[in-house]
Parts: structure tokens; sequence; C-alpha cells
């Protein structure tokens, strides 16, 4: 992974095949800002009890931002645990050297996936009982330990086992000597809604299933239910850890939580304009004739397109910045290029840097003005960035 250091000078990679032109040629990027990740984990350890652990959760490639790197970054900052959704991102973070507890979030089914568990010292997550028990089964012929969390169901109908079933879970999993009760956990459904009505019934749902579980007798593993929105809700939430994701990346599940901290944006999405011509009006541009110049108009193709994850429904809505000015996108989106009404800019030359998402001089462009205009989450604008799109790290 190439680094930028704080005055944008290119530091050298250990990898011995890197070349200087692979990357200072790119004609798009992704590129993330280590120093804004690590102000945002601070700004979260900040809203934490001394006694709450930062779980930062890098599932998906760190929500697009490069999970290895990421990783290594948000743990020097003070981050103490992972968490992942699958268990190949669980192996990648530990073929990378990293040491850290990581959590495994998805669900583990097979005999298989359980001996790569144990091989890597994984964290797995418990949804039901026969689960626990084909674990345990597995584990029995390794003669072997591992650490489980369980998942209680307190309202988000996803995976987990009933919250009303929970102590029967939790005395099950006790008595496999093969299990070690990690932790137990749940999911908000709602914990980004402004009306804490279904957020607070969930809570009271996990609080009733942990009294019942103490009223046993049986020592309470680490407890945790809180996301970003909850973390940043009510220290209430936080429980021994909160499991941290988009917060982390510089963005609010939801407007009214802005005043909470200061969280900065890490990514920022760049290409090269590729060449600049004039067209006539009433030319059209691009496949399907989506647009028709209605004058002359200088035009400008940058190479990124579709299948570098700009979701073709933007065409004829996103606007970008070049040189602190907002432009116009115009024609259907391609799968390699897209086009610019440049006209405002006469002298913009080909290899100049056009900013999609970031900050150019005054002009902010945000994950969430995408989301906004497709009608969808800024969640899934940062997971949409492909991989031929290199992420550059700066800071």
């Amino acid at each position: 992974m190439l680094s930028w250091d704080t005055g944008s000078n290119l530091t050298t990679p250990s990898d011995p095949h890197f070349r200087l032109s692979d990357t200072v040629c790119q004609r798009a990027w992704v590129e993330i800002d280590r120093g804004a990740l690590i102000h945002n984990v601070r700004q979260l350890k900040g809203l934490l009890r001394p006694e709450t652990a930062l779980m930062a959760v890098v599932k998906a490639d760190a929500y697009g931002h490069g999970a290895i790197a990421v990783a290594e970054t948000v743990l020097e900052a003070g981050a103490t645990w992972l968490a992942v959704a699958t268990l190949q991102e669980g192996i990648q973070l530990r073929e990378a050297g990293i040491a850290s507890p990581i959590l495994v979030l998805g669900a583990i089914n097979t005999p298989g996936e359980v001996d790569a568990i144990a091989r890597w010292q994984l964290q797995s997550t418990l949804c039901n009982a026969q689960q626990a028990l084909m674990f345990a089964e597995v584990l029995a012929q390794r003669q072997q330990t591992l650490t489980v969390h369980l998942n209680l169901d307190t309202g988000m109908s996803r995976l987990g086992t009933p919250w009303q079933d929970a102590t029967a879970f939790v005395r099950l999993v006790a008595q496999l000597p093969s299990l070690k009760l990690g932790g137990i956990y749940s999911h908000f459904a709602t914990a980004d809604d402004p009306d804490p009505t279904v957020m607070n019934l969930q809570q009271e749902y996990f609080g009733r299933a942990i009294a019942q579980i103490q009223a046993e007798g049986i020592s309470l593993p680490l407890l945790h239910i809180a996301n970003s929105a909850a973390t940043l809700r009510d220290c209430a939430f936080h429980y021994d850890l909160v499991r941290v994701g988009l917060a982390l990346y510089g963005l609010y599940p939801s407007p009214h939580l802005r005043p909470t901290i200061d969280l900065k944006p890490v990514l920022q999405v760049k290409a090269r304009v590729a060449q600049v011509k004039t067209i006539a009006a009433g030319t059209g541009i691009s496949y399907g004739y989506k647009y028709i110049a209605d004058r002359d108009m200088r035009l400008a193709v940058v190479g990124i397109g579709y299948a570098d994850g700009v979701p073709r429904n933007l065409s004829n809505r996103l606007q970008v910045s070049v040189r602190g000015q907002r432009i116009p996108q115009v024609g259907a989106i391609t799968m390699d290029q897209l086009m610019l009404d440049v006209t405002a800019i006469p002298d913009l030359q080909p290899g100049e840097v056009v900013t999609l998402i970031g900050t150019d001089e005054e002009q902010v462009i945000s994950a969430d003005d995408w989301a906004e205009s497709l009608n969808t989450i800024s969640w899934e604008i940062l997971c949409g960035f492909k991989h031929r799109l290199p992420r550059i790290f700066v800071n």
C-alpha cells in the first residue's frame, strides 16, 4: 500500500515491484486521510468511559477504505478490538500480522469454517444452539477451546437467538468445555432515528435477558450493543464495548447526531481529465444521448466510471469539483469514463485532477450528497468503490 507523508511526498513502499509511475499516473484513485482516521478514533474514545473498549468495524474492506491499513491505524490510535463480517476478512487481517482480538459478526455454519476460526484464533458469533453444538463437536476433535460471542435478537430480526431464550442459550454454551463465553451482544435496528422508542425497547429487552442470565448465577462476559449511532447518542448504550463503523470513517449516521463530536471524512475520490474538447450546440453526449448540448460547450472526459463505483444513476445529476469550482456531469456515466461541462474553465488541461468526493479548496462534496441524490445511504456509497481504484494513504 502506498503511503504519503504530511508534506505529500511519496514514501517508498517495501514492495520490490513498486514503480513510481504506477501510482503517480493513476487515472483515478481513492485517497485515505490517515490523520482524519486517527482524529476520529480519538474523538470516539473521548465519548467512552475508561472501562469501555472501542471495537473498530473493518468489514467490507473497512467500508471501502482498505482493511489492513485501516486496522493498523485505528489500533495504533486507541481501538483495541476489530470486527469483520466474514471468515475470509478475519483471515486477511491475521495474515497481515494483526494480533488484536477480531470478532466475526457473520454466521459460521460448517466444520471447515470452525477449523479455520480456531486455526486463526478469531472470535466467532454464535446465533443458535445448533451452531454451538456443531462448534463444540469440531473443537473437541481439535482439543481446542475457542472464545465465542452470543448474538441475541432483540428486534433486528436478523441473526441471533430470540432474547427470550437467552438464558437457555447461555446455559448450554457454559456447559460446553470447548467454548469460552467471551461476549453477549445485540444490534439496534433504529439507532439513527431521532425517535428513540424502538431503540429503548430493544435495550430494555437486552437488559431483561442479561438480568435473567445473572439470576442463574452465570458470570457475565463482555456486553455490547452500540453501533455508531448508539455510541454517539448516549453512554447508557455503551456497556463494555462499542462497535463503531461509519463514524470511524468520518460520517454521521444521521444529521441530528452531528453536534455530538467533530468527525472528519477519511475518504476522497479523485480522477484525472483524459481529454478536453469543444462540441457544438445540439450535439448528443454519451450512450443514449441522454443529454443534448444546449449551446457550444467545452467537454472534459474523466477517467472514472461505474465500473469504479460511480453509480450510473447519478448521470446528469452528479456534480464534481475542479479547481474549487462546482462542475456538472453530463450524459450517461459509462463503464470507464464520465463527461463534464467545463465551459466555465476554458483553459482546463488533460491530466488535471477532478474531485468527485472530498474537499477541493472551498468545495466539499460528500458521500452523503451522493446518497441523498440516489435515495440510499452513505454506507452503500463508501462500500461501492471498486478495487481497481488504488487506495492511497496520505497524512
